[in-house]
Formats: structure tokens, sequence, C-alpha cells
């Protein structure tokens, strides 16, 4: 049971109304954390424009949808692993690519180098180093693509720690079970 009640969106008012009004119209569905978001509209509305503005960035939707498995991993968030799972198979990410992002891994070198960075933003708390730095560069990956990489794994982050204290109910399939890997660079992975 959720320990932050959710706005039912028929009988929600107001500026909460408008807000889910817009998520039904937009996604079909009111997913729970944007229910119990609504509590807040001041909260659910800067979620909105946050993942709106992202949204609007040089970083693709398949490498959004993969910092955000990546850093659901690294914070052992149900919600968000199955949310972004649902979200990833949605935009065309294969289900092996959705497992190594939820290692903190890809395919093709400039999106395994963005992974690893997101990964170590999140254990390092965003005091990474000037190598960790030179990776991403050496990579391809631009100065622009590297804020826009710090600002996702932060909505993350919000979203991970507003889940883990809310403990809403999880609306999307369960995201598969995971097996650890001996290289990974996600620590939550390896037991």
């Amino acid at each position: 049971m959720s320990r932050i009640e959710t706005v039912d969106p028929s009988t929600a008012t107001g500026r909460a109304k408008e807000l889910l009004d817009g998520i039904k119209v937009k996604l079909g569905v009111t997913p729970n954390m944007m229910r119990a978001m609504a509590n807040s509209p001041s909260v659910l509305g800067a979620y909105l424009q946050f993942s709106g503005a992202l949204a609007d960035g040089d970083l693709s939707t398949k490498t959004r949808e993969r910092i955000s498995l990546t850093v659901a991993q690294e914070n052992l968030c149900d919600y968000c692993l199955g949310a972004h799972s649902a979200i990833g198979k949605s935009v065309g990410l294969s289900a092996d690519q959705i497992r190594d992002a939820r290692h903190a891994a890809a395919d093709d070198p400039k999106s395994d180098a963005i992974l690893k960075f997101a990964s170590k933003v999140v254990t390092k708390r965003g005091r990474v180093s000037d190598a960790d730095l030179s990776v991403l560069k050496a990579a391809g990956v631009s100065d622009g693509e590297i804020a826009e990489i710090v600002a996702n794994t932060a909505l993350n982050l919000f979203t991970n720690y507003f889940n883990h204290v809310s403990e809403v109910e999880v609306d999307f399939p369960a995201a598969e079970s995971l097996e650890p890997v001996a290289d990974s660079a996600c620590s939550s992975c390896q037991a």
C-alpha cells in the first residue's frame, strides 16, 4: 500500500486535475507515481516540465530510457525498473538492450560510455573524476550531452527517491529478474 495517497483523477480539482487530465490524454493512463505526485501540483508540474524539457534535448529517447534503466538499477527502484522496461520496449529497445542498460552497458561505444558515466554519477554522488569525463569525450560525447546525462540522471534520482518514499503500487509489468555479470559497472547488480 502506498505511503502517500494517490490522487483519484476523477475527483481531482484545480491544477492537479489539469495536470492529471493532460497525462491521461498524452499517455492514455495515469501512472500511480504521477497520481501520488499530484498531492502537490507543484511537484507534478515540475516533474512534467523537467521531463518535457529533456525530451527536447540532444539525447535520443532510447538513450534517455537507457539512462533511466541504469539509474533505476543502481537505486533498486522497482517502480522505475518496471516503467522504463516497458517504455524502453515501446521505443524500440530490445530485451538485451534493456538488460544491458540495467548493467550500465551498451553494444556501441558511445552509449556504453554514457551509461557507465550515469552509473558513476549515481555511485559517486556526482563527484566524477577528470578521467571519467575524458572517457566520455573520447567516445564522442559533447559537453551539451554531458550536461543532459547529468540532468537525466538527476530526474531519475528524483523519481527513484520519490517512489522509495511513497512506495506507490507498481502499475507496470514487473521488470525481469537480472542475473549479475562479473564486469558490470552496476554495483547493485553484483551480490
